[in-house]
């Protein structure tokens, strides 16, 4: 069954045709990665996801229900979370704070200042939170203020503020971006227990030992449409993929 159905989506930036009939089908319960070299049009698409850009042309459906038009904080109240390229905390609060005040905004829509008048009032919703960083790891750095912690660690945090939203499809573009090697490793554990949730997920990354580590369908970007779709095994044996994006023969 169809979870995310994308279908001739088209967006330009002045003459710069960034993405072109695009069409994407992402199954529910399935990882699903989106490959490609720098400039393929991979977190364009990812924003026309979640509603920070709005396609010229075509349509996004998420079981069912347009996303074309909606509000970034509409998109996230139908089950849609997302983990950026570059860390979205709030870098002066705690950990646990962070994970907390997505929990309020998932429950009253539009994020709302009195919100802050809650924060570690809540019994349940901290509760909720402590759970979620222990998923990722995280939990002895609860109470440390956000600004301290490494790359990988903020990469993990936003994971976990993305989990107590409890998500249908959580999109994560270059999880391990600037990771060590111990510490991709380390998410690729982690999302693999996640993936046991049985959520839906969409990843754009460029490291391809993540990818097919992960992915159970690969589709492939190149100059904002795409090339080539399947398998891990179908993509490294792709002659075609191999000359756009993989550059050759892959371990």
């Amino acid at each position: 069954m169809a979870m995310l159905e994308v279908a001739d989506v088209n967006k330009s930036f002045g003459g710069l045709h960034a993405l072109s009939a695009v069409n994407l089908t992402v199954k529910e319960g399935a990882v699903h990665a989106i490959i490609g070299p720098n400039g393929a049009g991979k977190s364009t698409l990812l924003n026309c996801f979640v509603g920070r850009l709005v396609p010229d042309s075509g349509t996004v459906m998420f079981n069912g229900t347009s996303l074309i038009g909606m509000n970034p904080y509409e998109i996230n109240q139908t089950g849609v979370a997302r983990v950026f390229q570059t860390p979205e905390i709030f870098e002066d609060l705690s950990l646990i704070d962070n994970v907390m005040i997505p929990a309020f905004a998932k429950a009253d829509g539009a994020f709302r200042l009195n919100a802050w008048r809650h924060v570690g009032s809540r019994t349940k919703i901290r509760a909720k939170a402590e759970h979620a960083l222990e998923d990722v790891g995280l939990a002895d750095q609860r109470n440390l203020v956000c600004s301290s912690l490494s790359r990988g660690d903020k990469r993990r945090l936003e994971l976990a503020m993305c989990l107590i939203q409890d998500p249908k499809l959580l999109l994560l573009d270059e999880p391990t971006a600037g990771m060590s090697r111990a510490d991709t490793n380390a998410t690729i554990d982690l999302l693999k227990k996640i993936g046991e949730r049985g959520i839906t997920k969409v990843i754009i990354e460029h490291d391809m030992h993540v990818v097919f580590s992960l992915a159970s369908t690969i589709s492939v970007l190149a100059q904002g449409t795409f090339i080539a779709e399947g398998t891990p095994e179908e993509i490294k044996g792709s002659r075609v993929v191999q000359e756009a994006y993989l550059g050759g023969e892959q371990e």
